[in-house]
C-alpha cells in the first residue's frame, strides 16, 4: 500500500454563506471534517470546528477560535477532549475565568479534579471557596479538608458554617 501523507488529498470543499467546510473520506475509512467560518474577530475565526486526523499531516488540527469545538481546542470558549480558553469544557479544561471537566482549572473550577483560584467544586478541589470530597482553601466545605475556616465531619468552624450558609441560601426556593 501506497503512503497516504505522500499523496495530495482529494477534498472535498464546500462553501456555505456561514464558512468554509474541508472535509475527507480516505479508502480506509477515516473521516476528516473542518469548518471555518467566514466571519473573523481578532484575528481568529469566529468558529472552528475539526474532527478526525488531517490526511495532509497525519495529525489532528488544533480547533481555534474564537468559538472552537475539536479533539484539541483552544480559545474564547472552547470545548474538546483538552481545550484551553476564557471558558474551557472538556476532559481536560484549562479555563481562565471557567473551566469544567474532569481535570479543570480556572478562577471558577467544576469537575473531578477541580483548580479553582476563586471557586473549586469537585471531589478533589482548591479555591478560595473550595468544596469537595477532599478540599483545600480558605473556606472549606468538605468529607477531608484544609484550610482557614473548615466545616467537615470532624470539624465545624462557626465561621464557615455562617459563611456556607448564607453562601448556598440561593439553591433554596
Amino acid at each position: 500500500m501506497k503512503n497516504m501523507l505522500l499523496e495530495k488529498p482529494d477534498y472535498k470543499i464546500e462553501k456555505t454563506r456561514y464558512g468554509t467546510w474541508r472535509r475527507h473520506l480516505s479508502v480506509s475509512g477515516l473521516y476528516f471534517a473542518e469548518f471555518t467560518s467566514h466571519r473573523v474577530l481578532f484575528g481568529l475565526p469566529l468558529f472552528h470546528y475539526t474532527r478526525g486526523i488531517c490526511p495532509e499531516t497525519g495529525r489532528r488540527i488544533i480547533a481555534k477560535g474564537i468559538v472552537a469545538v475539536g479533539r484539541i481546542a483552544a480559545g474564547g470558549i472552547a470545548i474538546g477532549q483538552a481545550s484551553f480558553g476564557l471558558i474551557a469544557v472538556g476532559q481536560l479544561a484549562a479555563g481562565i475565568l471557567f473551566g469544567l471537566g474532569q481535570g479543570c482549572s480556572g478562577m471558577f473550577a467544576l469537575g473531578q479534579l477541580a483548580i479553582g483560584f476563586i471557586l473549586g467544586i469537585g471531589q478533589i478541589s482548591t479555591g478560595i471557596v473550595a468544596i469537595g470530597q477532599i478540599a483545600i482553601g480558605k473556606y472549606v466545605l468538605a468529607q477531608t479538608g484544609l484550610g482557614q475556616h473548615i466545616w467537615t465531619q470532624k470539624v465545624t468552624d462557626p465561621q464557615a458554617v455562617r459563611f456556607f450558609k448564607t453562601f448556598l441560601s440561593w439553591l433554596r426556593p
